[in-house]
C-alpha cells in the first residue's frame, strides 16, 4: 500500500514469485545435450559446447547463418533489458525475431510513421478521462497492454464513479466488457473497417476539432478521402455493428470534453492491424484528444533528459532488408516471427544453420507452430536462455538458466515508455546467490559468438557498453554532465554492480538527476533506495507536442505514405468480405491467472477447472452437433486439434474461442505441474503466410476454421 503508483495493487505473476523461485522443474544449472540425453553442466562447459557447435557454422557459412530470437520476459528483466544488445551485435546477421511481431508491431509501426518514434506508445491518461472507447483490449485480465497502469480496472471503475463511460468493442464479453458502460460485438478482423467509418462520420457530420496542435498536423484532408469509402451503413453489416450505433459512437467522441480511443492485441493481431492502430490515433487527432490531459499522451521518464527540442527528426523507414526465404521486409530490425521456420528450412547460402533465443518460446507461441518445432530440430546449434525445459527448450543443444525474479534487482527501462504517470522505482534483490547474473551470461555468451576464448572476462562486455554510453552524454550539448571527465563519472559509478550502474548513470542525467554534483537535491539511485523504497511518483503525464515529434516534417502525420499504399489492399480485402458471421473464425483468449505461459507451471495458478476450452456460442454448438463438456475437431489451414467444448454466449455467433500457450503433453517438455492440465496449442491452427503486411505482425485473431464433433 506504500507504492504511490500502484497503491497495493499486484498482479498474479507478482504474488507467485516465490511459488516460481522453489519450483523443482526449474533449472539451476546448464544442461548440454548428448547422444545419451541431458547432462547437467558447469557454465565453463556450456559455452565450451557452444563454442565447440558455432565455429563451423560461422567457418563455413558465415555470421548470416546464425539467428536470435528475443521473448517477452526480456523486458521484464533488467540484465536482460541492457545486455541482450550485445549478443545481438555478436551475431552480426539481420536475422532478429522477436515477440514484438506476435503482439505489438503494429503499434510500433504507426506510432513511427505518424510522429517518427516507434517505442513513444499513445496512453489513456485514464485518471482524468471522461470517456474512453477501447477495441480488442481485456484490462480486467491483462491489466493493461502497452499501458502500465496498477489497476486498470479499479481506474476504469473510478471513471464511471465519477460520471465517465468506457465502451469495449470485442466479439467476445469479456470480464472488461462485462464491466463497461457499453459493450459492442464485431466480426473478428474488421476493425480498421469500422474504425475508418468512425473517421468519415466525423467528416460528414462537421464534428472534426483538432484543437491546439491544428497547425502541426498534416494530411487532414488525405485522411478523410482514405476513409471516404467506409461509412456507417458500408461497413455495418460486415462488421456486424449498425450504422445508428457507429454514428452514436462518433458523435459520443467528438462530445467528450476528453476523450481517448485504444485499441490493443484483438484490433492488431489480425490482417490489417496497423491500420487500426492508425486510425485509432487519426480519432484521436480529428477529436483534438492527441497529447492533451484526460486524453491520449505520451511519457516523460525519469530517465530522459528533457532538454528543450524542436520538431522533426529522421523519421521512421520500413523494409530496410528482406528476409532471404520470405522476402518479407524488416520492421524496426527484426523479421516477422512468422517467417522464423521458413528462413531455417529454405535451403540455399544465408539459411539459418545456429539460433540463439533469450525467454521466449516460438514452439508454443509463434505460428503454425507444428513447421517451428520440425525447423528447430534441424538446427546445427539451438541455445535457449530460459529457467525451464519447453516446447522449444526440449530441443536446444545447450540450455543457459537464469537466476530467478527474487535473486536480481530490477528497474523498469522498459516499461517507463508505457506508464501513465512519470515514476521511478529500484528492487533490490530478495536472495544473494552464486549463481551468474543474467547481464554476466549474455556478456559472456556474446564473447563466445564473437569469437573470443571461453575464459574471456565478460567485464569487457559492460566496460565497453558503459564507455558508449557516458561518451554519447559527455558529447550531447543538452546534457548536464557535458564536457565532463569520463574517469570522474566512471568512478561515482564503481560501487555499484553492472547493472545498477547503468540506472544510476541514466537516473543522475535524466530530468530529476542529480547531474553528477550539479543539483545536490537531484535523484541518484542511492536516494531511490533510501529515501523512495516503494517509488517516486513524479506526477502526471504533460503535453510533449509538438517538441516530441520527430517525422521528416516535424508534424503529426495522418496519411504517412505507407498507410496510403496499403489503402488498396485495404479496399479490396473489404470488397471480398462476406456478411458478418458466415465464415466461423478462431480468436484467442486470455485468463487472469494464466496469462502468460510460464505461469502454467504453478499449481497455485492452474488448480480449479481447465482454462483450456473451446468456447462456442449455443446457436453454433446446435449447428454443429456439440455438446457441452464434449470434443470438438478444429481445423484451419495448418493444423488441427481437438479441444474440450465449453459452450457460451459469451462469444457472438459464427466466432469459437481458444486461450493461448497450452499444449504440454509433447515428449520432452519438464513442465510436471502444467502437465496435469495440458491443454491444446492453439497456434498449431494460426497460419504462418497470414500477416499484416505493414507491420509483419501475426494473424492471431480472426483465423477461418472448421469445427465438427470429435
Amino acid at each position: 500500500m506504500n507504492d504511490p503508483y500502484s497503491k497495493g495493487f499486484i498482479c498474479p505473476k507478482g504474488s507467485t514469485l516465490k511459488q516460481l523461485h522453489e519450483d523443482p522443474d526449474r533449472l539451476t544449472s546448464p544442461r548440454i545435450r548428448t547422444e545419451h540425453g541431458w547432462k547437467e553442466a558447469t557454465w565453463d562447459e556450456a559455452f565450451a559446447e557452444i563454442e565447440r557447435r558455432l565455429a563451423p557454422i560461422v567457418d563455413n557459412h558465415g555470421r548470416q547463418a546464425l539467428g536470435s530470437v528475443l521473448g517477452n520476459p526480456v523486458v521484464h528483466n533488467l540484465g536482460g533489458q541492457l545486455y541482450a544488445r550485445a549478443v545481438l551485435t555478436a551475431i552480426g546477421s539481420t536475422n532478429l525475431f522477436s515477440a514484438s511481431t506476435v503482439d505489438q508491431m503494429p503499434k510500433h509501426v504507426s506510432s513511427g510513421l505518424m510522429w517518427g518514434r516507434p517505442d513513444m506508445f499513445p496512453l489513456i491518461d485514464l485518471d482524468r478521462t471522461d470517456y474512453v472507447l477501447m477495441l480488442g483490449a481485456n484490462p480486467y485480465v491483462s491489466n493493461g497492454s502497452l499501458l502500465t497502469i496498477p489497476n486498470f480496472p479499479g481506474r476504469l471503475e473510478a471513471l464511471q464513479e465519477r460520471g465517465g463511460k468506457y465502451v469495449v468493442v470485442d466479439p467476445r464479453r469479456t470480464k472488461t466488457a462485462e464491466n463497461a458502460s457499453e459493450h459492442l460485438t464485431i466480426v473478428p478482423g474488421t476493425d480498421s473497417f469500422w474504425l475508418m467509418a468512425l473517421i468519415t462520420t466525423l467528416f460528414e457530420e462537421d464534428l472534426v476539432a483538432i484543437g491546439r496542435l491544428e497547425e502541426h498536423v498534416s494530411g487532414v484532408e488525405e485522411a478523410r478521402d482514405m476513409a471516404a469509402p467506409y461509412t456507417a451503413e458500408t461497413v455495418a453489416q460486415r462488421c456486424g455493428i449498425d450504422a445508428d450505433t457507429t454514428r452514436r459512437i462518433a458523435r459520443e467522441l467528438a462530445a467528450a470534453p476528453k476523450a481517448a480511443v485504444y485499441g490493443r492485441m484483438g484490433a492488431h493481431t489480425v490482417e490489417f492491424g496497423t491500420i487500426a492502430s492508425w486510425a485509432t490515433d487519426v480519432l484521436n487527432v480529428l477529436t483534438g484528444n492527441l497529447d492533451k490531459p484526460g486524453g491520449i499522451m505520451f511519457n516523460c521518464s525519469p530517465t530522459q533528459n528533457m532538454s528543450p527540442a524542436k520538431p522533426g527528426g529522421r523519421g521512421f523507414k520500413l523494409g530496410r532488408w528482406q528476409g532471404r526465404a520470405s522476402g518479407r521486409p524488416e520492421i524496426k530490425g527484426e523479421l516477422p516471427a512468422a517467417t522464423l521456420a521458413q528462413e531455417i528450412t529454405t535451403p540455399g547460402e544465408g539459411a539459418i544453420k545456429g539460433l540463439f533465443v533469450i525467454g521466449c518460446n516460438p514452439a508454443r507461441s509463434f505460428p503454425n507452430t507444428d513447421r517451428i518445432n520440425e525447423a528447430l530440430q534441424q538446427l546445427d546449434l539451438l541455445v535457449v536462455i530460459d529457467p525451464y525445459v519447453t516446447a522449444t527448450a526440449r530441443h536446444a543443444h545447450v540450455i543457459l538458466p537464469p537466476t530467478s525474479a527474487l535473486e536480481r534487482s530490477h528497474y523498469d527501462f522498459a516499461f517507463e515508455a508505457s506508464m501513465i504517470r512519470s515514476f521511478a522505482k529500484y528492487s533490490l534483490p530478495v536472495f544473494e546467490t552464486d549463481a551468474p547474473r543474467e547481464e554476466e551470461i549474455l556478456a559472456r555468451l556474446s564473447l563466445v559468438i564473437g569469437g573470443q576464448p571461453v575464459d574471456s572476462d565478460p567485464t569487457v562486455v559492460h566496460s565497453m557498453m558503459m564507455d558508449q554510453i557516458i561518451d554519447q552524454e559527455i558529447g550531447r550539448s543538452s546534457s548536464p554532465i557535458h564536457g565532463r571527465d569520463k574517469a570522474e563519472i566512471l568512478d561515482a559509478l564503481a560501487p555499484w554492480t553492472w547493472s545498477e550502474q547503468v540506472v544510476d548513470f541514466r537516473l543522475r542525467v535524466g530530468q530529476h538527476g542529480d547531474g553528477f554534483g550539479l543539483d545536490p537535491d537531484g535523484l541518484t539511485l542511492r536516494k531511490l533506495i533510501d529515501d523512495f523504497p516503494s517509488g517516486a511518483d513524479f506526477g502526471p503525464l504533460v503535453p510533449r507536442f509538438p517538441d516530441a515529434v520527430k517525422t521528416v516534417s516535424g508534424k503529426v502525420e495522418l496519411a504517412p505514405q505507407p498507410i496510403v499504399d496499403d489503402m488498396a489492399r485495404h479496399a479490396e480485402a473489404f470488397a471480398s468480405l462476406g456478411e458478418a458471421n458466415e465464415q466461423l473464425v478462431l480468436i484467442g483468449r486470455r485468463h487472469l491467472k494464466t496469462v502468460n505461459s510460464w505461469m502454467h507451471n504453478l499449481n497455485v495458478l492452474i488448480k480449479g477447472k481447465t482454462d483450456c476450452t473451446l468456447q462456442v456460442h449455443p446457436n453454433d454448438a446446435s449447428r454443429l452437433g456439440l455438446s457441452n463438456g464434449g470434443e470438438a475437431n478444429v481445423q484451419s489451414r495448418v493444423g488441427k486439434v481437438t479441444a474440450s467444448v465449453e459452450i457460451t454466449d459469451q462469444v457472438m455467433p459464427g466466432v469459437v474461442c481458444l486461450p493461448h500457450g497450452w499444449g504440454y503433453d509433447e515428449p520432452g517438455i519438464e513442465m510436471n505441474t502444467a502437465k496435469t492440465k495440458p491443454g491444446v496449442n492453439s497456434n498449431a491452427l494460426t497460419d504462418d503466410t497470414a500477416l499484416d503486411a505493414l507491420s509483419g505482425n501475426c494473424a492471431l485473431n480472426g483465423i477461418p476454421v472448421e469445427v465438427t464433433a470429435a
